[in-house]
């Protein structure tokens, strides 16, 4: 699905999630930025190192993204205006291809309480039953980040263990929950 195709999931007229494409870079590498460097804790790269980056990282990770298996979304206003993005990496290797992880959840701070956070979430478990041979999707979550918690939880996660200093936040440890949530296996 290319970036102009249908949305995924319209929840009405407040967000679109749809598959974000090579023509969503620039706005994708801006949203990004913003969401490293205003929630460190919440994510395994730091801004320093991805705003050093040239934007051939980007166009290389959407390309990835839109090549499948798994998918990079954002979801947007009325106005086209990017307000959070997540995405699902699906195992290659044979012996974990039945599992894919949620990766890189941020909704920007204007736009908490709108239920944007609720549609990626939705919409990346959606991509991942349509795929068909997944059985569970994983992710992890800051300690101490209870919205995020309270969102996947109300999604279906569940906690399923607990890294201690799983990274360093400028020399800080962070600890990271792992959560699951398993797939419906259809036969």
């Amino acid at each position: 699905m290319s970036a102009s195709a249908e949305p995924l999931f319209a929840p009405g007229p407040v967000v679109t999630v749809r598959r974000l494409g090579l023509a969503d870079a620039e706005p994708y590498r801006a949203f990004r930025l913003t969401a490293l460097r205003e929630t460190p804790t919440a994510f395994t790269s730091g801004y320093a190192e991805e705003r050093d980056k040239p934007m051939a990282a980007t166009l290389a990770r959407l390309a990835e993204a839109e090549q499948g298996p798994g998918a990079l979304l954002g979801a947007f206003d009325p106005d086209g205006t990017l307000l959070g993005t997540a995405g699902l990496r699906v195992g290659r290797r044979g012996q974990e291809r039945h599992k894919a992880t949620l990766y890189g959840m941020a909704v920007a701070r204007p736009a908490g309480g709108r239920g944007v956070g609720r549609a990626l979430v939705e919409a990346v478990l959606a991509v991942a039953a349509e795929d068909g041979r997944l059985r569970q999707v994983l992710l992890t979550v800051s300690e101490g980040n209870e919205a995020a918690l309270r969102l996947y939880t109300s999604c279906g996660f569940e906690v399923w263990g607990r890294e201690p200093a799983a990274v360093l936040v400028d020399g800080q440890p962070v600890a990271k929950l792992h959560m699951i949530h398993p797939l419906t296996v259809r036969v």
